[in-house]
């Protein structure tokens, strides 16, 4: 059995809450979060993997957990201690009076199931030791920033005929030529299609025509990309890989520079 805590920190490091068990556990947080607060999840089964949900609003997140201590710093607008501004998230999270959230271990069989294995709806910034994770050379910058960071296109959200606000978010590439993104899963995993849904605010966005998806045993792909708002499939075999990369990417002959990635899917198995 895997002992469990879930804890609610202030910005002093106090804790506000916590609740301990053994391979399932849940937290209700009686009141408002402020500003700084943070959720620490702890197991001493790692590696392993979890299902997590941070708030109730939100989906819970199948992850691989690689330290035994995981740290959330709770999204607020505008703030100085994170890069998880909530403009990217749903509104209705992390807000109210009362707050739920889940801890358990994954079961034998949910680790087996095909899925999408490049989800993670609770990815942050900087990378913590919880995969899968996401990350750019390039985010496009400005007051809406989280907008367009790397880990928008692993939350599972397909929203893509605006470019603002939630549930609109995407990988921006801040028009750079170079712009890559990095899936780490953290583990090895079985590939067999990957799904990329570009952005389709035609005509603020524009498309690319192809891309290049690198893998971690060394190989690559090249995929051809059209202007269209639908997910676009590559039935792409990889066995063993702990990283793809989506990269050399080609922007059409379009008046527009913003051409954005709304969603990296990568669906398959965790390998045995």
């Amino acid at each position: 059995m895997a002992n469990l805590s879930i804890s609610v920190l202030n910005v002093q490091g106090d804790m506000e809450h916590w609740a301990r068990g053994e391979d399932e556990i849940h937290l209700v947080y009686p009141k408002a979060y402020e500003l700084g607060d943070t959720l620490v999840f702890t197991s001493d089964e790692v590696p392993g993997f979890y299902v997590i949900r941070v708030d109730g609003a939100m989906d819970e997140a199948y992850v691989y957990l690689t330290q035994e201590r995981l740290a959330y710093t709770i999204p607020f607008e505008r703030n100085e201690y994170s890069e998880a501004d909530k403009i990217s998230y749903c509104p209705g999270s992390f807000s109210g009076p009362a707050h739920y959230i889940t801890m358990r271990r994954a079961r034998p069989e949910e680790n087996k199931n095909f899925r999408n294995l490049a989800k993670n709806v609770m990815d942050q910034h900087e990378d913590v030791g919880c995969y899968p994770h996401a990350h750019a050379n390039a985010e496009t910058k400005g007051p809406i920033a989280p907008l367009f960071a790397a880990r928008n296109a692993i939350d599972g959200v397909l929203a893509n005929s605006c470019h603002y606000p939630w549930p609109f978010q995407s990988w921006g590439i801040d028009q750079r030529e170079d712009a890559e993104i990095t899936v780490e899963f953290g583990r090895p995993v079985d590939l067999e299609e990957l799904r990329l849904t570009t952005r389709a605010d035609f005509p603020h966005d524009s498309w690319w025509t192809q891309g290049t998806v690198s893998f971690s045993d060394g190989t690559s792909e090249v995929v051809d990309l059209g202007k269209r708002a639908e997910p676009q499939r590559f039935p792409i075999k990889r066995q063993g890989i702990t990283w793809l990369k989506v990269g050399q990417l080609i922007k059409a002959d379009d008046p527009s520079p913003f051409p954005a990635l709304t969603q990296i899917e990568a669906f398959g198995r965790n390998s045995e």
